[in-house]
């Protein structure tokens, strides 16, 4: 082997569509086109991983609980916007075990009665509120959430409950409430016999009504009580209810039904909740919401066939509520979901607020322990919450990053900037997307902005402490994030003004020509030019100004009095996109959620209407406009039709300033809504969509869309922006909470030519620091238990990227591709030759090697990665090797230690280079690319001279080597002692003298192992002992190796004693090793001793 690459082996040993179509045409399709041909895959993509950064201090909605009988502490969460999630440790812990399914809106849960591995899904949120998601049908899981199958009623959306016969699992009946937003589909009670396998529909109203709830009586499970529900609800409307909604019931396992209204109020009922009793299942409660202020709290005390009503009770929003949950044991004890939680304790006569001081509101779903009925689990818009005391106290599960973010945003803080975002019914607030701390993204690291439903956030250019921030309906402040003060900045009418229509997510924009200026929508333009201290219009009324009370819903136009009549729904009207081109000052596009986009060339002084856009269905709404950073008459427009029961992606490109259009929606597949868009502000072909579930890019300018997995659950992207500074993409999701990749740059410019052969690609500044850890410990969690939430920060150091076109393979698996292939395709696989098996035995498996030379051409370090076909990220810890002796053990540190690793590099440009190890030779792959090491400068005292320092800590690691090497000797001189001890005992022609030698040995070394390691006599009797060789130099290790401040005078000092007592050692340990033991071992062999570690035997034929 040539002497040049033996140090590498020794490292290796310790590294173990035309333009003009409409968006219409991609129907059908379920992947992005092209991802069967190229390297340019999602799969291909998919090493480019993205980052969650939470937070966790607030939660998401919760639509249901499923907990396994006898074991409270194992239950599961139906996340409304996030999947499904469980806990086998009362929520010390969370798995989301839901994350690769077709759909991440989850409605409800039911576990098989007797087999809790067994769990039902039913997707699409049983809420109608105005930001749902929809599903696509029933899954169920066999084995804990491992694997899922979708088992149809994939046209359902919204699915409202799950009930499965507890004589017969493979009976199971859903409440499909059918799609909110259309008629039609899987709508009403479906029942299987045969698991999922067939289903019948056996309680069907009409094509507007489905089935909200259903229960099984617990001592007759034939009999059965459904409750249909009517609702339907569009950008501009709700109606909650019609002659549908009604309660229902079955004596024959739901074969036949019959209503059962007798008490009921006559008129159009809405949303229904049912609850039977469990101690007195001839008592079913209900909660009808009904027009005209009829609804209330009824009860029947004769199985249904007769109400009453008991109290006007009635929660805030019908369609968002309206559950009751009965006490297993106390059939007077009810409890009703709602914005607060209530109780009854008189069978609903009289209602109370279950306590709920910093807990958070707006319940939907609710557990009580029949073993200890103090004991409650709540769902609700905050996240999970354990109650011990029947509400008293609570305890919030806060390591759930399930936040439902509108908006998000990125400020240009220093060294590491932060993310601000809003949220459903949780604030808008900021947090950085990276710390210095090991412990990562704490909860604490985050703040809060502005209460309420929280949506835009934006910080100031130049001036990350100004903060504009929203909360719904227009609420606007501008926060210090410095003092936490907030300032109303709202634009209010003048006297005589026509009152503004804002809507619940309203517009707001910072000029790129002007840091404080602001544009603001309603239905009129605001425009500041003083951090919003003063408002001027800048727009007439830019909508169509329809008069939503005139359009027809469910076929008709509905009275004022229908039920829930545009309750909980924005003003309709108004303006919902806003963008400035950043090369045009005073170039406004303004997107209406009645389809229209309005385009002013002079600052709002005059407008151009567009109302009609290729392949559109008419009043789309307009989810974003985004002005292109390349092309100064370039404009991206994304709208939304899906709240017409219309999924399909509709994404435009205009080239003209919005004159004419042409599709850029490509191949994205049909059910992709786009929400949010974000150009590249260096390749101008290059885009980001995010979609209903997940987010895509294009590299030629929207042909041609690929969608980027990288670990991120299917879910869906509301918005996206990029850090330009750092080249990071930032995704809102909507019941994940934020995302970060880390580093996009290596997509600009991509193709299949590029792609065809390996890439290095440049990698950007490396920040050099020593991490902090505020809370102690190796992983900066400390002591906080499995519980504490942190989101992690990027690997530290230098984040390096590279592409392999085909995997590099052994010999073995190169052979074994071959045979599957000739396999597949009816072949014979010959059996390989002698030869060919005996180089696959004898081969040391190939490797990418990633080298890291300083400005000399030294080496300074060796990195592993993998290669796998695809993209791959290894990140350098700019740390040169570690002088601890190699292991191939692996042992794992303690939870206070680090583990073994070399002193930090020095600030400066490095190169690094890609090859591959293959047979003993080393092969260059690609082009090596320039590193840049930049000091953070976060020491209050760094040594002034950085150099004199590093060469400090290098003589430092050449005597760590060292000595640590020379302990190593010591271990292995006495191990080989005890067996030449063992040996001569054993040997009959070993005389006495040998012995008395290994005895000398044997002291001589307990001698230097004392000087070198300390004195154990002394130490392990609770005695201070003198200071070691190795005390004194893993003293200066510790220290500097954690700091970029100088050398101290102690340090020094004792970096000198011990040289100076180990150069006198290590010439004793020498003499030692070399000389006396080999002596020794040779009479050993003289006298026919057995053999013992270290010794040659000597032998010749006879």
């Amino acid at each position: 082997m040539p002497r040049t690459l033996l140090p590498l082996f020794l490292f290796l040993a310790a590294c173990s569509a035309p333009a003009t179509l409409p968006a219409q045409e991609n129907a059908g399709k379920e992947k992005a086109g092209g991802e069967e041909a190229g390297p340019l895959t999602a799969a291909g993509l998919a090493g480019l991983k993205f980052r969650s950064i939470g937070p966790a201090f607030i939660g998401g909605r919760i639509a249901d609980l499923a907990v396994e009988p006898g074991h409270p502490e194992r239950f599961w969460i139906a996340v409304a916007s996030g999947g499904v999630w469980r806990t086998e440790n009362a929520g010390t812990t969370w798995r989301p075990v839901f994350d690769d399914q077709g759909s991440y809106s989850i409605g409800c849960l039911a576990m098989e009665p007797g087999n809790p591995n067994v769990v039902w899904v039913g997707t699409g949120e049983n809420n109608s509120q105005r930001s749902v998601s929809f599903g696509d049908g029933v899954y169920r899981t066999r084995d804990g959430g491992k694997s899922w199958e979708n088992l149809g009623l994939k046209e359902s959306e919204h699915i409202g409950m799950i009930a499965i016969d507890p004589r017969d699992p493979n009976t199971v009946f859903v409440a499909a409430q059918g799609p909110l937003w259309r008629s039609g589909g899987d709508r009403g009670l479906y029942k299987t016999t045969d698991g999922g396998a067939t289903w019948r529909r056996v309680l069907h109203v009409d094509d507007d009504t489905g089935v909200n709830e259903v229960h099984l009586d617990p001592r007759d499970p034939d009999r059965m009580y459904a409750s249909s529900y009517q609702r339907r609800r569009h950008v501009w409307t709700l109606i909650n209810g019609g002659p549908g909604s009604t309660i229902w019931k079955s004596e024959d396992g739901g074969e036949t039904w019959r209503k059962i209204e007798r008490g009921l109020p006559k008129v159009d009922k809405g949303r229904i909740g049912l609850a039977v009793a469990p101690a007195d299942p001839d008592r079913i409660y209900a909660i009808v919401e009904a027009a005209y202020g009829e609804g209330g709290v009824f009860r029947s005390d004769d199985r249904g066939e007769s109400w009453r009503k008991v109290s006007s009770k009635m929660t805030s929003s019908p369609q968002y509520y309206n559950e009751l949950v009965c006490d297993p044991h106390d059939p007077d004890r009810l409890y009703l979901l709602d914005t607060f939680l209530q109780v009854s304790e008189d069978g609903g006569a009289t209602w109370k607020r279950v306590p709920g001081k910093n807990k958070h509101v707006d319940n939907h779903a609710l557990w009580i322990d029949p073993a200890d009925t103090d004991h409650l689990l709540v769902g609700c818009d905050g996240g999970v919450y354990e109650s011990w005391d029947r509400g008293r106290a609570w305890e919030f599960k806060s390591n759930l990053p399930i936040g439902q973010f509108y908006r998000v945003s990125a400020d240009d803080s220093r060294p590491f900037y932060y993310v601000y975002g809003g949220t459903q019914d949780n604030n808008s607030m900021g947090g950085p997307s990276r710390t210095t701390d090991r412990a990562g993204i704490t909860n604490a690291d985050w703040f809060v902005t502005v209460g309420g439903d929280g949506y835009e956030a934006l910080a100031e250019p130049g001036n990350p402490d100004i903060v504009y921030t929203m909360w719904q309906y227009g609420g606007l402040v501008r926060y210090d994030r410095r003092s936490g003060e907030r300032v109303d900045i709202k634009p209010r009418e003048g006297p005589g003004e026509e009152p503004v229509r804002w809507n619940w997510d309203s517009p707001l924009i910072i000029s790129p020509h002007s840091p404080t200026r602001l544009y603001f929508a309603g239905n009129v333009l605001f425009r500041s030019d003083d951090r919003g201290d003063h408002w001027t219009r800048v727009s007439p009324d830019l909508t169509r100004r329809l008069d939503r009370n005139r359009l027809e819903v469910m076929g008709r136009v509905w009275s004022v009095d229908a039920v829930a009549k545009n309750k909980s729904t924005s003003f309709y009207g108004n303006i919902v996109a806003l963008s400035e081109s950043p090369l045009v000052e005073g170039l406004l596009y303004a997107g209406t959620d009645d389809g229209l986009i309005q385009v002013s060339e002079d600052g709002g002084g005059h407008w151009r209407r567009i109302d009609s856009f290729p392949g559109v269905p008419e009043l789309s709404y307009v989810s974003r406009i985004e002005a292109s950073r390349h092309d100064p008459d370039r404009v991206w427009a994304a709208f939304s039709n899906h709240k017409m029961g219309d999924f399909r992606p509709y994404l435009l490109r205009s080239d003209d300033r919005g004159r004419t259009w042409t599709n850029a929606a490509g191949d994205l597949p049909e059910r992709e809504i786009v929400w949010s868009l974000a150009e590249d502000p260096v390749d101008p072909e290059l885009l980001f969509a995010g979609t209903e579930f997940g987010v895509y890019l294009t590299l030629d300018g929207g042909g041609r869309w690929i969608r980027l997995k990288g670990g991120l659950p299917t879910i869906a992207v509301r918005d996206l922006e990029i850090q330009e500074r750092e080249g990071d993409l930032v995704l809102g999701t909507f019941g994940r909470s934020i995302y970060v990749l880390d580093d996009y740059t290596p997509l600009r410019g991509l193709s299949d030519e590029r792609l065809a052969a390996p890439v290095l690609f440049p990698p950007r500044d490396a920040l050099l620091y020593v991490p902090a850890s505020r809370l102690g410990g190796r992983d900066g969690r400390g002591s906080q238990g499995a519980g504490f939430y942190s989101a992690p920060n990027p690997d530290f150091g230098a984040l390096i990227t590279y592409w392999l076109p085909e995997k590099i393979e052994s010999r073995r698996e190169a052979r074994r591709r071959q045979e599957t292939k000739k396999a597949k395709e009816g072949e014979d696989t010959p059996y390989p030759t002698w030869e060919e098996l005996r180089a696959e035995d004898l081969e040391t498996a190939p490797a990418m090697i990633l080298t890291v030379h300083d400005e000399s051409g030294a080496v300074v370090r060796r990195l592993t990665g993998p290669r796998t076909k695809g993209f791959h990220r290894v990140a350098w810890d700019l740390r040169l090797p570690s002088p601890e002796p190699v292991s191939l053990a692996g042992k794992e540190p303690a939870p206070w230690e680090d583990p073994p690793s070399g002193h930090l590099a020095l600030p400066g440009t490095y190169t690094v280079s890609l090859a591959k190890l293959v047979d003993g030779e080393l092969v260059e792959l690609a082009e090596p690319q320039p590193l840049r090491v930049v000091p953070l400068g976060l020491a209050s005292l760094p040594a002034a001279d950085r150099a004199e320092a590093f060469a400090f800590q290098e003589k430092v690691a050449r005597l760590q080597r060292a000595v640590r090497g020379a302990q190593k000797v010591i271990e292995e001189t006495a191990d080989r002692l005890q067996h030449c001890r063992r040996a001569a005992l054993d040997a009959g022609a070993a005389g006495p003298e040998i012995l008395a030698e290994i005895e000398r040995l044997h002291r001589v070394l307990a001698d230097l192992r004392t000087r070198l390691n300390g004195d154990e006599t002394r130490s392990k009797r609770s005695e201070p002992a003198p200071p070691a060789i190795a005390d004194r130099v893993g003293n200066i290790v510790e220290s500097q190796w954690h700091t970029t401040s100088a050398p101290t005078g102690t340090e020094r000092d004792a970096y000198r004693q011990a040289g100076e007592a180990f150069a006198a050692l290590l010439a004793e340990l020498r003499t030692l090793v070399e000389q006396e033991l080999p002596a020794l071992e040779d009479r050993l062999e003289t006298a026919g001793a057995p053999f013992t570690p270290g010794r040659l035997p000597r032998w010749r034929i006879e």
